[in-house]
């Protein structure tokens, strides 16, 4: 009878513990999902090199004043993902640095002469420095996190950082003066120069 007593208490005692430590491994995949999420969000707004092109290509498609310039910045963070997921698969891709600083020094410039092209002809170069930025997001990731989440992550910040661009230079343009984007442009081919000059 005592035998049967303590193998109840056993039974008891194991469905108890069970049912504790999986809400306890639930909050930790919770936990873990959200700080990989967190990551990839703050990853942009931990370089300033990154963050000037992210701006740059919203307040640059807002001056092509054209029906379909919105394609411009949503290419951008379709190829960062293509580019993160170079660096993930371990694909070496040549010049990442130099690349990104030299996207900040051409958008500043096509920002600063306020340079109009074909949509097609923007989403293009967006994209090859796109690339680049996302292969750096892929390389940084903190190990044994989530890729997508960290993915999505980066993919928010930057279309957050890119619609912040876009407003920002149609509210200058109408509100202020159309130049104003255009002195925003020289202080980003300023950083742009500065940043080449540091890998130099």
């Amino acid at each position: 009878m005592k035998l049967n007593k303590l193998r109840s208490l056993y039974v008891v005692a194991v469905l108890g513990s069970a049912m504790i430590s999986l809400p306890a491994q639930a909050h930790d995949s919770v936990l873990h999902s959200m700080n990989a999420l967190q990551d990839g969000f703050l990853h942009p707004f931990t370089g300033l090199d990154h963050l000037l092109a992210m701006l740059a290509i919203g307040i640059w498609a807002a001056q092509q004043k054209h029906a379909r310039a919105w394609l411009i910045p949503a290419s951008f963070p379709l190829m960062m993902v293509v580019g993160g997921a170079l660096a993930l698969a371990g694909i070496a891709l040549p010049g990442v640095e130099h690349g990104i600083a030299a996207s900040v020094l051409v958008l500043g410039l096509l920002i600063s002469f306020a340079v109009k092209l074909p949509v097609s002809a923007g989403v293009a170069l967006v994209s090859v420095f796109a690339m680049v930025h996302g292969y750096a997001h892929g390389q940084e990731m903190p190990v044994n996190e989530s890729a997508v989440l960290y993915g999505a992550g980066f993919v928010l910040a930057t279309a957050l950082i890119h619609a912040a661009g876009w407003f920002a230079s149609n509210a200058a343009q109408k509100t202020l003066t159309i130049t104003l984007p255009r002195y925003a442009g020289v202080m980003i081919t300023l950083a742009g120069a500065f940043f080449l000059s540091a890998l130099a």
